[in-house]
């Protein structure tokens, strides 16, 4: 038997507590005469302590006395206004209502928007100035875009050709036409390839092209030429 055992057993029961045993705690159990009654967990007043007649007399504040007849106002209250007077001389006028509700709930007719008041305003009747900028903008806006379109139609104008140019227009597309042409019969017989058909039927297409400008120029002696 170990010399520490009476030290151990010492220090487990200075360190051991309720619940850190093995199962329950052991402790005492409900006794059954005290049972849970009803109310008995309500909070309840404290009973009313019903205080002497002097001790009451005591506690309340007095009232201050009424003054006599004979006294005099404190000073500041006196005013040269005559109420009587002032009220005779400017009545109160009602205000005007209107009721909104089947159930007879008033309003002030000038807050209920039944009244034009907006007639009164002094920019009534004129153009609110957003849209006098508006208008500014649209306006500067269309002449830019008729100055670009003139500007663009100038450019695309149709230019008169003078007999010289026109002649001179009218040899070049011949040598031209001649070029094509003298291609065109180098081509070969037999067009037995894709390459080789679509070659002949471009040459075909400009060569077309060639001849109805010649007869155009050969047709009117006067010829505009757009500038593009």
């Amino acid at each position: 038997m170990s010399k520490f055992r009476p030290s151990v057993v010492l220090e487990k029961k200075l360190t051991k507590d309720a619940m850190k045993t093995m199962g329950p705690p052991k402790v005492e159990g409900p006794s059954p005469e005290k049972y849970l009654k009803k109310h008995s967990k309500e909070p309840k007043l404290p009973e009313k302590k019903q205080c002497p007649k002097e001790v009451c007399n005591t506690c309340s504040m007095k009232k201050p006395a009424v003054p006599a007849r004979t006294e005099n106002p404190p000073m500041g209250i006196y005013t040269k206004r005559d109420f009587i007077k002032t009220n005779t001389a400017m009545p109160m006028k009602p205000q005007p209502t209107c009721v909104d509700t089947n159930k007879g709930h008033k309003e002030r007719l000038g807050n209920s928007g039944l009244v034009p008041k907006y007639i009164k305003k002094r920019d009534y009747g004129e153009v609110p100035e957003y849209l006098l900028q508006r208008n500014a903008d649209e306006q500067r806006a269309k002449e830019e875009y008729d100055k670009f379109v003139r500007e663009q139609t100038d450019q695309g104008a149709m230019k008169h050709l003078s007999d010289e140019e026109r002649h001179a227009i009218l040899e070049r597309l011949k040598s031209n036409w001649d070029k094509l042409h003298h291609e065109y019969q180098g081509l070969s017989l037999v067009t037995d390839t894709l390459s080789k058909k679509a070659h002949k039927e471009r040459l075909e297409v400009a060569m077309k092209q060639l001849e109805n400008d010649i007869n155009l120029f050969e047709r009117f002696k006067t010829v505009f030429l757009s500038n593009n």
